[in-house]
């Protein structure tokens, strides 16, 4: 299958009105890691090793099922990210169990 990216570590966020790859890429001493959010889920398929996020705006993310997580630097971008979005708008984000059953995410 073809996929547009494959991150390090990987969660899904739950908003009020989709879900979301919330994707981290370790770096190095000279580059740091990196974070990015894809535009929605629209489709999820899997194989054996991976998941594979299709998202509304037509990238795949590729996240393999033993990297379900984050590290210090983007769980610190995360928990801003909801503390932000809780004052701002009063709306609740969660990130989900990595033991949820995530090929029925849409059904």
């Amino acid at each position: 299958m073809k996929y547009d990216t494959s991150p390090d570590r990987w969660v899904i966020v739950k908003l009020p009105d989709c879900y979301k790859v919330f994707a981290t890429w370790l770096g190095g001493y000279l580059d740091g890691s990196s974070w990015r959010m894809n535009s929605g889920i629209s489709e999820v398929q899997e194989d054996e090793k991976y998941f594979y996020f299709h998202g509304h705006s037509g990238s795949i993310y590729r996240c393999h099922k033993n990297s379900y997580g984050t590290n210090t630097y983007t769980q610190g971008v995360l928990d801003l990210m909801f503390k932000k979005t809780k004052e701002s708008s009063n709306v609740e984000i969660e990130v989900l169990s990595k033991d949820f059953d995530f090929i029925n995410l849409l059904k």
